[in-house]
């Protein structure tokens, strides 16, 4: 039998199971810290924070490793020039020919 609950005087709605919503167990949220162990930088300092580690490194002109920017390569157009084409279609022709005899 279907259970009824009133939300508001006069509506009525199925009564459901509440889901409670996902909690972790840890007692605050996951923060990525911006301190790491001293590192040395190619300017000869050493430094704990990675925002200040990366910002002396973009300056001095240097690539982080999986941050850089790949420009994208040019589109080609060899499938689509007309002796490409012309050689599709005879293939293609051939092709043909060979299954009707």
């Amino acid at each position: 039998m279907v259970e009824l609950v009133e939300v508001a005087p006069g509506k009525w709605r199925v009564k459901r199971a509440v889901l409670a919503p996902p909690r972790s167990d840890l007692p605050t949220p996951m923060v990525i810290s911006d301190t790491m162990d001293p590192v040395e930088q190619v300017d000869g300092n050493f430094y704990t924070s990675k925002s200040a580690f990366r910002a002396v490194g973009r300056s001095l002109g240097l690539t982080e490793v999986g941050n850089e920017k790949i420009p994208a390569k040019p589109k080609g157009q060899g499938a689509f020039t007309p002796a490409a084409k012309a050689a599709r279609r005879a293939a293609l022709q051939k092709a043909i020919s060979k299954v009707r005899t």
